[in-house]
């Protein structure tokens, strides 16, 4: 990128203001940030001043710096870092940019280049003689299929000629801007095809006919079907949904079942409960419901999870007894947890107090740079909860917090100990003095 520097101090206003309107406007927007946010309304301001004026003049930058409370010099890299923002006086009528993306570049923004060398100025960034015009080449304006096109403003026109810019470079320069139609300046609608509609033109041959179902069929009463119809033997009973246009008289497939089948499968129900309460009841799985299972007191069984301490008691059935008989009991023996073992459940990552927590409340940590709330909950755990602390650190105790946090030289690098000094002395207010802006 070229570096962008602001205009000559020959060209430079002596002073800037905001009209009473955009006054106006300033306060709305930068009402819109939260408190201690306002800086980020540079953009807007920085934007309604070039509308303004036509371009950003270094008085502009600074009454603007002055407004949101924010040092020259941030103001001026957020200006030269974006190029939508004029650092030169461009013309009071028009201002062209003719875009030179590979899109406006084959479709000949070379030649609508040359036309504004010819009718403006040989280079880029200069006004014609009286000042009223001027042009730069820029990258893509966001309508290639209209290539090649210009920008005057915040209006583009496109599908252009050598020959039309030139007629409309004439008419700004006349005062006469406004008599030119933004746009495409072809026969064509925004970015439809040149020339018209080129599909769905034909006009329809034929009205679609409302689709009307078929009646449903007649229904043949069961008694009346023939021999050849009826069914050889009574098909199972099914519990699949019934088609809506279906009965039960005319389908017996899917017949309610009989009082006796609905007897037999209560019948049925109650056994597999039986047998789920006597598998419960003595341990042992009903080998009819999973052949070669084994019981609740598998191998596995004989392990102590570690859930419990002391020793674990394993009923066992008494031999000929029954579902409801008696038990006997016999010890097993438990693996006992190796204390050199750690607990998966312990707190990892815990950090262990490097310096005696000082009595009172603690400070705001997070005003300092680079301290959000994780930042700060970490130094409360070292016992670091004021400025003053920090405030005293010196080298040894730096180099402790910066290995411990894994800072890697943030401490010295954002000089946290001169911002506690400022904290600490005059809170916000003295932190300006020293820093020139609010903390953070």
């Amino acid at each position: 990128m070229v570096a962008r520097r602001l205009a000559d101090e020959s060209v430079q206003p002596a002073e800037f203001a905001f009209t009473n309107d955009n006054v106006q406007w300033a306060e709305k927007r930068i009402a819109l940030f939260p408190a201690g946010r306002q800086q980020s309304a540079v953009i807007p301001l920085l934007m309604r001043a070039q509308e303004q004026e036509g371009w950003v003049s270094r008085a502009a930058i600074e009454k603007i710096a002055q407004m949101l409370d924010m040092p020259y010099i941030r103001v001026l890299e957020v200006a030269t870092f974006y190029t939508q923002f004029q650092l030169q006086p461009v013309g009071t009528r028009a201002h062209i940019q003719v875009c030179g993306t590979t899109p406006c570049m084959l479709r000949g923004a070379e030649d609508l280049r040359a036309v504004c060398q010819q009718k403006i100025h040989p280079e880029a960034h200069h006004t014609n003689e009286d000042g009223t015009l001027s042009w730069e080449e820029v990258e893509c304006l966001g309508a290639c299929v209209n290539a090649p096109m210009v920008a005057i403003f915040q209006d583009t026109y496109e599908d252009l000629t050598p020959e039309r810019l030139e007629e409309i470079i004439d008419a700004f320069a006349a005062g006469k801007g406004d008599t030119i139609t933004p746009g495409t300046q072809i026969e064509r609608h925004n970015s439809a095809a040149i020339g018209g509609r080129t599909t769905l033109i034909e006009e329809p041959t034929a009205t679609r006919e409302k689709f009307v179902p078929p009646a449903p069929a007649e229904e043949v009463p069961a008694a009346a079907a023939t021999p050849a119809q009826a069914p050889a033997q009574s098909p199972t009973p099914t519990t699949a949904a019934k088609p809506k246009d279906v009965t039960a008289e005319s389908a017996p497939a899917i017949k309610e079942p009989s009082r006796r089948a609905k007897v037999s499968q209560a019948t049925a129900e109650s056994e597999r409960r039986q047998v789920n309460v006597e598998a419960r009841a003595n341990g042992t799985p009903n080998a009819a419901m999973r052949e070669g299972a084994v019981g609740s007191e598998a191998e596995g069984g004989k392990f102590d999870t570690g859930k419990a301490p002391g020793k674990r008691v394993r009923s066992e059935p008494v031999e000929g007894g029954t579902s409801a008989g008696t038990r006997k009991s016999s010890p097993v023996k438990v693996r006992k947890a190796d204390p050199k073992e750690v607990s998966p459940t312990a707190d990892r990552g815990a950090l262990t107090p490097l310096f005696a927590m000082p009595e009172g409340a603690g400070d705001d940590l997070k005003l300092l740079s680079g301290v959000g709330p994780v930042i700060e909950r970490k130094l409360n755990a070292l016992g670091i909860t004021q400025y003053a602390q920090i405030a005293k650190f010196r080298k040894a105790d730096i180099a402790r917090v910066d290995e411990v946090l894994n800072f890697k030289g943030r401490l010295e690098r954002d000089e946290w100990v001169k911002q506690a000094k400022a904290l600490a002395k005059g809170g916000v207010e003295e932190y300006r003095k020293v820093f020139g802006r609010d903390p953070r």
